[in-house]
């Protein structure tokens, strides 16, 4: 028997409380009991995105929350300015003209942050941009891109859509405070569910634009959908038993208390970060590394797609490779979600062993101690 153990960004593991909320007997989503439910979680959500305005839930991935905002707040052939630094800010382009709008791209080297004079410096050049698309956490390339200070720039302007699915519950995204116009999730990732459950909201200059908006829209019409949900119900049949995880998961997470959450995960990374650099290896983003994934470059002549084999086959510890062109080239440590210490010490351990086994000059152990000592925060 070799025990497995989850540490890619997405789908991620799935705490016991969650599994036995989703096992509950099915009912009707039109009845009190559901709408109680429903009603419980989207308050909660409310205080993890950091707003007074509604979450919406969504039968969806997260794409689909992506989608749903562009959809709803744009017209054929209005500009966009995309931050495309990797997969993820990739598909906001893909969504963009698949809609028929003109997304300008600023593209930004895999694992670097966009620079905020850069984005200011578009937006003079490009006056008639009716919206700025952006990963908060971009989960390809592990990088964490300067939000906050982007909302400045759109405060009065354009309206700013913020991808958080890889940063909603792993670090503070304060929706209203920064001016966040537009913020999704996904619920595969912080949130410890399973895949399956999108979540978008907006403030009240974005739900203005879905007024005027010229997209087509009917499944993710969030007007129709915010008018149910503010019912407590939905406009179209609802992911039932994913909704009552959704339930449990925000309760374990005000049970911790969003702080503790937070310094959680800025602990787990530091720790999967200085691992690597004891074990003399690269970060594919060391200036800004987003708290929910490490991204590791691999030494020469290791292959990544045969080291990840060789974790998740013969040592049952599964982490994620890399895209595109970081295929074969990195691997992404995941700890985000229902992580802990010990989940952080395992990865290490492991991959201390597996580069061992493919040769790679390691000293057992040496990750693992530069770990302990930055996990040994939360103990002393």
């Amino acid at each position: 028997m070799i025990k497995q153990y989850l540490l890619a960004p997405g789908p991620t593991p799935v705490p016991n409380e969650v599994d036995r909320a989703m096992a509950t007997t099915m009912i009707h989503h039109r009845t009190p009991q559901f709408s109680k439910i429903f009603s419980e979680a989207r308050e909660r959500l409310k205080h993890l995105f950091a707003t007074q305005n509604d979450v919406l839930i969504l039968a969806s991935s997260g794409t689909g929350a992506m989608e749903a905002a562009v959809s709803n707040l744009f017209s054929p052939g209005e500009k966009v300015l995309v931050v495309n630094g990797g997969k993820f800010g990739e598909r906001w382009v893909k969504i963009s003209q698949a809609y028929g709008l003109e997304a300008i791209q600023l593209k930004v080297e895999w694992g670097k942050a966009v620079r905020v004079d850069v984005v200011e410096k578009h937006l003079k050049v490009y006056p008639e941009i009716r919206g700025v698309l952006i990963q908060a956490s971009e989960t390809s390339t592990t990088v964490l891109h300067p939000v906050r200070e982007i909302a400045e720039l759109t405060r009065n302007g354009p309206l700013l859509l913020v991808d958080g699915i890889t940063a909603v519950g792993v670090l503070p995204v304060l929706m209203e405070e920064w001016g966040i116009d537009v913020l999704v999730t996904g619920s595969q990732k912080a949130l410890m569910l399973p895949p399956g459950l999108g979540f978008i909201a907006l403030n009240d200059r974005a739900w203005q634009r879905t007024e005027t908006a010229k997209l087509p829209r009917f499944y993710f019409d969030l007007r129709l959908e915010r008018k149910n949900q503010q019912k407590n119900s939905t406009a179209f049949t609802p992911a039932v038993s994913l909704i009552f995880g959704l339930h449990a998961a925000l309760e374990m997470l005000e049970t911790e208390g969003l702080e503790r959450v937070y310094a959680r995960h800025d602990r787990l990374a530091r720790a999967t970060r200085a691992a690597a650099t004891a074990l003399g290896l690269k970060l594919l983003a060391p200036e800004n590394p987003s708290p929910a994934a490490t991204g590791i470059v691999l030494p020469d002549g290791i292959d990544g797609e045969n080291l990840l084999d060789v974790l998740r086959d013969q040592m049952g510890v599964t982490f994620a490779e890399g895209q595109d062109d970081l295929k074969g080239r990195i691997i992404r440590i995941a700890h985000v979600g229902y992580m802990g210490a010990f989940d952080v010490l395992v990865a290490v351990g492991a991959l201390e062993m597996a580069l061992k086994k493919f040769n790679h000059p390691v000293k057992l152990g040496q990750g693992v101690a530069a770990a302990q000592e930055i996990l040994m925060e939360a103990i002393l």
